[in-house]
């Protein structure tokens, strides 16, 4: 399991988990509303302008992305062909924007703390027969499921080019899914072994 938490003293790194994840909240549904390629290159621009408060580089950002780099590229494609290249250009930078604003929140943010966090605010919701630790647990999961993804999804891309299968969907997407199956199957069998009963 990784945690993509990058150690620092910034204030970012500071500030407490809950304001970090409510200005994600917010910064996140702005993004979607708003629907100008403009306003969403200036979000872009000031997103990475926090990573340079976070005194996080620029290579750390671009690792955010690379991982889903073909993605961008087919969602442009797509977008120009349908819709035209202004519109595609606003699509992917807007899903730019929206996931360094993600990993930002993660790389300041210790994934514990932020699952605590998480966990303590759905207690409100304890009398409607929600329970807290096991949306808690599932969350843990999804945060360390999603950069083990990336990375294994990168690492088939990488040995298939090696083999001159890069362009074959199949021959990337079949061991992507194989692999994703049995890490599942593992987290499964590792939850089931200490008995976790939340």
């Amino acid at each position: 399991m990784l945690d993509l938490y990058a150690p620092g003293t910034s204030i970012l790194h500071r500030m407490s988990p809950g304001p970090k994840m409510l200005a994600l909240m917010v910064g996140a549904t702005a993004l979607f509303l708003n629907q100008s390629l403009v306003v969403t290159l200036a979000a872009l621009i000031v997103v990475l302008g926090l990573y340079r408060l976070a005194q996080l580089t620029m290579k750390q950002a671009w690792q955010q992305l690379r991982p889903l780099l073909w993605i961008f590229v087919l969602f442009f494609a797509l977008q120009w062909w349908f819709s035209g290249v202004t519109l595609a250009a606003y699509v992917v930078l807007r899903l730019a924007a929206l996931i360094l604003l993600a990993s930002l929140v993660t790389l300041t943010t210790r994934s514990s703390d932020m699952i605590d966090t998480m966990t303590w605010a759905l207690g409100v919701l304890r009398p409607l027969g929600v329970n807290p630790a096991k949306i808690g647990l599932a969350i843990s999961l999804a945060l360390r499921f999603i950069p083990v993804l990336a990375q294994i999804t990168q690492d088939v891309r990488e040995a298939q080019k090696a083999r001159g299968l890069e362009r074959s969907v199949i021959a990337v997407a079949m061991p992507v899914a194989i692999r994703t199956l049995k890490m599942a199957d593992d987290i499964s069998d590792a939850i089931d072994s200490r008995g976790y009963r939340p």
